[in-house]
C-alpha cells in the first residue's frame, strides 16, 4: 500500500486555485464554491494521482472539470458570464486603481479561451504544455490563444486611453 497524500501540499495550492477558479468563474464565491468541489473531488479521487506528476496541473484539471460540468448543467452559465460587466469607473483621484478598473475591463472582455490561457501562463506561470494538459488542446493552441489576449488586451488599453497614448507608443523617436 502506497502512502503518499496529496494532503500536505493542499494548503500552498490554494491561493492558485482559487486565482483559477476566480478565472473561469468571474466571481469570488463561484471560485471558493469551485475550489471546495475540487479539494473534495481531489481527495476522493487521491489514490489516482501519480506521484512525481504535477499536482497543481492535477488539481487544475479537475476545477476546469468541476466548472465544465456546472457550466453544462446550468445551460446558461455561459450567456451569464458573458453578461456582466465590471463595475463603473473609480474616482480620478485613485489613478492605479483606475488603471487596475481598465486592466480587469479588457480582461473581462476576452473571449473565455483566452483569458484563462492568459491568466494560467501569465499569473499562475504555468508552462503553455502544462495549460495544454489542463484544458486538453495543443500546445500551439495555448500560444495562441495568448498570444491573441495579449494583442487584444494591448489594443484595448491603448483604445481606452486615447489616441494620444497609441501616437506616443508608435511614433516615439528615442
Amino acid at each position: 500500500m502506497d502512502s503518499f497524500s496529496i494532503r500536505p501540499e493542499l494548503p500552498r495550492l490554494l491561493p492558485a486555485l482559487r486565482a483559477y477558479g476566480r478565472t473561469l468563474a468571474r466571481s469570488a464565491a463561484a471560485a471558493d464554491d469551485l475550489v471546495q468541489e475540487t479539494i473534495l473531488r481531489a481527495l476522493r479521487a487521491e489514490t489516482q494521482f501519480e506521484p512525481g506528476t504535477e499536482l497543481r496541473a492535477w488539481l487544475f484539471t479537475i476545477l476546469r472539470n468541476v466548472w465544465l460540468g456546472q457550466a453544462r448543467k446550468a445551460g446558461r452559465e455561459r450567456r451569464a458570464l458573458e453578461a456582466q460587466r465590471p463595475e463603473e469607473s473609480r474616482p480620478a483621484s485613485q489613478g492605479d486603481r483606475l488603471e487596475l478598473d481598465e486592466l480587469a475591463r479588457a480582461m473581462a472582455e476576452l473571449p473565455l479561451a483566452q483569458r484563462e490561457a492568459l491568466m494560467l501562463v501569465g499569473v499562475q506561470g504555468m508552462t503553455t504544455a502544462q495549460v495544454a494538459e489542463v484544458v486538453g488542446v495543443a500546445e500551439g493552441t495555448i500560444k495562441a490563444r495568448v498570444s491573441r489576449a495579449r494583442s487584444a488586451l494591448r489594443a484595448a488599453l491603448v483604445h481606452r486611453a486615447g489616441p494620444d497614448l497609441d501616437r506616443t507608443n508608435t511614433h516615439s523617436s528615442s
